[in-house]
């Protein structure tokens, strides 16, 4: 696992090097047929991930990977997830709330994540046992994989008192969100943060937040990396419609909606 683990860090702090090549120039943005954005960055990041992973001969799920039909990857044990650069919203915005995320899933059970956030340069991983998560702001992206492992902080979440930090999401804060919180409101002083991309779920495992409630669409490689670094530090991420922790490389890929709670 610990092999596995670097490679996935390198890939995503090599991604994070050719999205900041991008992000710093006046890019074009296309609109993909769901009209969400896609820039260069994407391609590029993505062609870099594809690079490292495919070493491992473990089949890979991206965004921007041709999707197969689930008659082809119902067989997989072991699958990664990724989303080369998750926020593009975000990236479009130039407000660095953006990230990197790759996720190793067994059985459907997210056991490796790895989070970058390439203008911060925080990176957050689970260890390779899968017992804790960790975090460390990087020097650069061509920091040793040595020094990650030796200089990295293990990271915990706060526990549940009456003032809860809810965290939303900065572009889809909507009806079913308000509605959540305003029940949450009556039992509790509740302080509301707002942050992009997988940043919310890393705001959880360590702190920064108590409750992530997301009742808007997301697909697997939005979550897979978060989920594995919640875990890890025992904070769960629900499925609402199963009431059961979420899983992966379903026959849809589209989640449900979720909560991230200590």
């Amino acid at each position: 696992m610990k092999e596995l683990l670097s490679i996935a860090i390198e890939a995503a702090l090599e991604a994070g090097t050719e999205i900041l090549k991008v992000y710093e120039t006046d890019f074009d943005v296309e609109t993909k047929g769901d009209n969400s954005p896609l820039t260069l960055a994407d391609k590029r990041a993505n062609a870099v991930i594809n690079v490292y992973l495919k070493t491992t001969n473990i089949p890979i799920i991206s965004e921007e990977n041709k999707q197969l039909d689930y008659s082809e990857r119902n067989a997989w044990t072991r699958c990664w997830i990724v989303d080369r650069l998750d926020g593009t919203k975000e990236f479009v915005k130039k407000n660095g709330e953006f990230t990197v995320n790759i996720s190793l899933v067994e059985d459907g059970n997210p056991v490796l994540g790895v989070i970058y956030v390439p203008v911060s340069k925080e990176l957050y991983f689970t260890s390779e046992n899968g017992k804790n998560s960790k975090k460390m702001v990087v020097s650069s992206e061509a920091v040793s994989i040595d020094s990650v492992f030796e200089n990295a902080n293990a990271i915990q979440p706060s526990p549940i008192t009456s003032e809860l930090k809810i965290i939303g999401s900065r572009s889809h804060l909507n009806e079913e969100t308000k509605k959540f919180i305003a029940g949450v409101v009556k039992d509790n002083q509740v302080e509301i943060v707002s942050k992009g991309s997988s940043l919310k779920f890393c705001m959880v495992a360590e702190g920064e937040a108590h409750i992530y409630p997301r009742y808007a669409p997301t697909m697997e490689w939005d979550t897979a990396a978060g989920q594995a670094i919640c875990q890890a530090v025992g904070v769960k991420v629900i499925d609402r419609s199963t009431g059961q922790p979420m899983r992966y490389n379903k026959p849809n890929l589209l989640n449900n909606h979720f909560i991230v709670k200590v």
